[in-house]
C-alpha cells in the first residue's frame, strides 16, 4: 500500500498552517519566519510579513478555501484584506506599516507582484468593493508613472525611434520618505527581472477589467526585459533567480495568449524549457540557475508553483505535452515539500509570546507549511527558510490550478488530466495509483468522457461496463463505468539531480522511493508498509543565526 496523491488533503493542511501561523495581537498578521530546529522552536515577525505576505497569503488562503468549498478561515482572510487596504502612499504604491521589527519603510516593486494578484482577486470576488478597485487602479497607474520610458536609441550610427514601448524602473526600492534614492537598493541584484514579476498580475488585471494602462505597462516591461535588459540570451537561458524568471515567463505567455502575439508565447515557452532542463522529472526545480555550484542548490516551492502555472498557460496555447509536467511536478515534489510530520520539533509552551516572537505549539501549528528549499530526497531543517512564508502563499495557487484541471472538458470530452479522486456534477473520478494501474470514471449524468494517455501508462486498456473498447474515450449514460487499466509495476530510473545520481522508484506517475535517502526529514517515504524515518530534536543542531538574514545555516547531523 502506498500513499496516494490527495490535493484536497494538501489544501486542508496548508489552510491549517495559514490560519494558525498568524498573530492575533496584530490582527492576524502572518509570521514569515519559522525556525523549527531552534530549541525551543519559534516563529518571528519580520518586515516582509506586512509586505508580500498579506498579499500572497490572501491569495493562497482563498485558493485553499475554494478547493475545500468552505468559509472556515474567513476571519483570517478578512484580516489579511484589512492589512492589504492599509499603508498606501504616493504613486499608488503599498508600503509596510512601521512595526517594532520594521526598519526603513519602503515599497519594493518585486513585492507589488504579490500585492497586485491579491487585489485582482478581491476585485473579482467583491465587485462592489470600491476601495479595492481604486487601490488596484491607482497601483497600476502609479507604477506606470514611475517607469523610465525609453523612446530613442542614440547610437554611434545615429538616433532611432523605438517602435515598441520599453519601460524600466529606476531602482528596486521606493522610500516612503524620499522616493527613489539611488544610494539604496535591496541588494538582490537582477533588478530587471525582479522588478518585472508583477507582469502576470498586470495581464490578469487587463483580462478582468480591460485595463489598457495595465496592458501598456505589461508590454513595456516585457519588451524591456526581453530586449535591452539583456537578461536572457538568444536561447532564453539566464543566470539568476528561477522564481522571478519563471514568474515572468508565466506573464509573457499569458500576455501572448491574450494579445495573439506568438513571439511572447515562444519566448515564454523557451524560458520554461530551459528551467525544465535544470529540473528533475519528478519536479525538483532549482532556486537559482548557474548562480551556485549545482550541489548547493535547493528547491524553493515557489519555483514548482511557477512551473505548474506556466505549464497551464502553455497548455492553453495548445502545447498539450505540458500536461505531463503539471501532473508529475504536482503529485511528487510539490507534495513532498509540504510538512506533514513534526515530532522532531522541540517546543516550550511555558515561554510567553511577545516582541514579535511566538513559541506556543509550533509543532502543531507548522503542519501544512511548505519548505523554501528542499534537496531531492530531504528537507534540511537547519537551513534558513527550511519552512518559508512565501511558499505557503504560492503553493495553494498551484494546488488549485491542478485541482481545477484534474478532469476538464477538452473538445467536448470530459478528460482525466491529473489522476486523483474528484467528483463533479457530471462524473466521479477514482484513481488507484500507485497501488494499482487503474483510473475509474462513473457517470452521474449523460456525457462523453475519457483519459489523457501518457507514456507512463504501459499497455493501456479501456473498458466500458467491463467490456473492452477501442480508444481512450466513450459516450456514457448515467451510471456507466469507464475504466482505464495499465501496467504499474515498479520501475527504477537513474537521474542526476543537484549533482547527485539518484535511483528513483516509479509506479506509474508517482515516485514511491528514492536512494540515496536524505536527512533531516527524509522525503518519498511513500510505502505505507515500511517504518518511517524522521529525525529527533537531537538530530538537528541550532547554529545560532538569530539575525534572520539571508545567510544560510549549515546542516549539522
Amino acid at each position: 500500500m502506498y500513499e496516494r496523491f490527495d490535493p484536497i488533503n494538501s489544501a486542508k493542511l496548508v489552510h491549517h498552517y495559514i490560519t494558525n501561523m498568524c498573530d492575533k495581537a496584530y490582527d492576524n498578521l502572518p509570521y514569515w519566519l519559522l525556525l523549527p530546529n531552534k530549541k525551543p522552536a519559534e516563529a518571528a515577525h519580520c518586515r516582509v510579513d506586512d509586505a508580500e505576505l498579506v498579499g500572497s497569503w490572501y491569495e493562497g488562503l482563498t485558493s485553499a478555501m475554494r478547493m475545500l468549498g468552505t468559509e472556515d478561515g474567513d476571519d483570517i482572510k478578512q484580516s489579511l484584506r484589512r492589512h492589504l487596504m492599509k499603508s498606501w502612499g504616493e504613486h499608488g504604491l503599498r508600503f509596510c506599516e512601521k512595526y517594532p521589527w520594521t526598519h526603513t519603510v519602503h515599497s519594493s516593486f518585486h513585492e507589488m507582484g504579490y500585492i497586485l494578484p491579491a487585489l485582482n482577486m478581491i476585485t473579482e470576488e467583491y465587485p462592489d468593493d470600491e476601495e479595492a478597485e481604486r487601490r488596484t487602479s491607482e497601483l497600476v497607474r502609479g507604477m506606470r508613472s514611475l517607469v523610465i520610458e525609453r523612446k530613442v536609441r542614440t547610437f554611434w550610427s545615429g538616433d532611432f525611434d523605438e517602435d515598441e514601448p520599453l519601460y524600466e524602473f529606476p531602482n528596486d526600492v521606493y522610500l516612503k520618505d524620499g522616493g527613489f534614492d539611488l544610494t539604496r537598493h535591496t541588494g538582490r541584484g537582477e533588478q530587471a527581472i525582479r522588478n518585472a514579476v508583477s507582469l502576470q498580475a498586470l495581464v490578469r488585471r487587463y483580462e478582468l477589467k480591460g485595463d489598457e494602462v495595465a496592458l501598456d505597462l505589461a508590454r513595456g516591461m516585457a519588451n524591456y526585459v526581453l530586449g535591452p535588459a539583456r537578461y536572457f540570451n538568444y536561447k532564453m537561458e539566464f543566470f539568476g533567480h528561477v522564481h522571478s524568471a519563471m514568474w515572468f515567463a508565466c506573464g509573457i505567455v499569458k500576455l501572448g495568449r491574450l494579445t495573439n502575439d506568438e513571439e511572447y508565447i515562444k519566448k515564454g515557452k523557451a524560458i520554461y524549457d530551459y528551467v525544465r532542463s535544470l529540473s528533475s522529472d519528478f519536479g525538483w526545480v532549482p532556486e537559482y540557475a548557474q548562480w551556485h555550484p549545482v550541489e548547493e542548490e535547493h528547491c524553493e516551492t515557489c519555483c514548482i508553483r511557477d512551473m505548474i502555472i506556466c505549464a497551464d498557460e502553455l497548455i492553453k496555447c495548445g502545447y498539450k505535452e505540458y500536461w505531463n509536467d503539471m501532473n508529475l511536478f504536482a503529485r511528487n515534489q510539490l507534495m513532498e515539500n509540504q510538512v506533514k510530520y513534526t515530532g522532531y520539533v522541540e517546543c516550550d509552551n511555558s515561554k510567553p509570546d511577545g516582541d514579535g516572537i511566538t513559541y506556543h505549539d509550533i509543532d502543531k501549528r507548522m503542519v501544512g507549511g511548505f519548505t523554501g528549499g528542499s534537496e531531492p530526497n530531504s528537507i534540511s531543517l537547519s537551513r534558513f527558510r527550511s519552512i518559508a512564508g512565501c511558499c505557503v502563499g504560492t503553493a495553494p495557487v498551484a494546488l488549485k490550478t491542478v485541482w481545477d484541471n484534474a478532469i476538464k472538458e477538452d473538445v467536448g470530452v470530459l478528460t482525466v488530466n491529473i489522476p486523483c479522486n474528484k467528483e463533479t456534477d457530471e462524473i466521479k473520478m477514482e484513481s488507484f495509483i500507485p497501488d494499482e494501474g487503474k483510473i475509474r470514471l462513473t457517470a452521474k449524468l449523460d456525457c462523453k468522457a475519457g483519459f489523457r494517455q501518457y507514456d507512463w501508462m504501459r499497455s493501456p486498456t479501456v473498458t466500458l461496463n467491463g467490456e473492452k473498447i477501442d480508444g481512450m474515450s466513450s459516450e456514457l449514460k448515467a451510471g456507466d463505468v469507464l475504466e482505464l487499466a495499465f501496467d504499474i509495476s515498479t520501475v527504477e530510473k537513474k537521474e542526476t539531480v543537484r549533482g547527485v545520481e539518484f535511483t528513483v522508484y516509479w509506479r506509474g506517475c508517482d515516485v514511491v522511493d528514492m536512494t540515496p535517502r536524505g536527512d533531516h526529514v527524509r522525503l518519498y517515504q511513500r510505502n505505507l508498509d515500511e517504518p518511517k524515518y524522521y529525525p529527533t530534536p537531537e538530530d538537528v543542531e541550532y547554529t545560532g543565526a538569530a539575525n534572520y538574514g539571508p545567510t544560510q545555516q549549515k546542516a549539522v547531523k
